[in-house]
């Protein structure tokens, strides 16, 4: 798992430095030298898609569920004309094949999404953003051919890139932190839940 680790590390970085060079992009217009923060504007409503990889631990217990994770996203951003500062409101809904089975358990994290705020400066079409809220997931338990799920609430924390490649498309990459809170099993007798990173790129339409 660490060399996918260094990989997630090094395809961020990979993917600032496309960012970088696509910086002076041109979007049937001319820029100078002297051009305002806002000649890519972030404001509005958006919608996209996005595709990543999750890995994480369930406590108190030995599984470790990993996998794909694929879904939905949709937000606003706030920026006022000629600043560099955007702000925004996200939520998105994920479908994940996350799971593992050790010795007599089998743990899995079928769904989750979350509700989060984004603050991000602009550096015209290039955006680098922090973002943190509210998450929600399901956790599932299988032993000796019982199961058991439940769905708890908790929270999220990240950062990402966002670059604007044409006037209404922007593509991201962005790392999370989920903590979904721990419930009581009663197939597993003891109080699990499930923490992971997860590391994903995604595509949004600006209306």
């Amino acid at each position: 798992m660490s060399r996918f680790v260094l990989g997630a590390l090094a395809l961020i970085g990979a993917g600032w430095t496309m960012s970088a060079q696509a910086a002076d992009l041109n979007y049937g217009r001319t820029y100078t030298s002297n051009q305002r923060f806002d000649s890519f504007s972030w404001a509005g409503p958006y919608l996209g898609g996005n595709l990543g990889y999750s890995w994480g631990s369930v406590a108190n217990n030995p599984t470790k569920p990993s996998g794909f994770v694929g879904g939905v996203q949709a937000g606003y951003n706030w920026q006022q004309p000629g600043s560099p500062w955007v702000f925004g409101l996200e939520g998105d809904i994920q479908a994940t094949g996350a799971e593992e089975t050790f010795a007599p358990w089998k743990f899995s994290n079928p769904w989750f999404g979350t509700v989060r705020g984004r603050a991000g400066f602009a550096f015209n079409n290039i955006m680098f953003f922090g973002t943190g809220g509210l998450a929600f997931g399901e956790l599932r338990a299988t032993t000796f051919g019982l199961s058991e799920s439940h769905t708890n609430a908790g929270w999220t924390l990240g950062a990402g890139a966002e670059m604007g490649f044409a006037p209404n498309w922007s593509a991201k990459i962005e790392y999370l932190y989920v903590d979904l809170a721990n419930s009581n099993f009663v197939v597993t007798g003891a109080s699990n839940g499930y923490r992971f990173g997860l590391i994903r790129a995604g595509v949004n339409y600006r209306f």
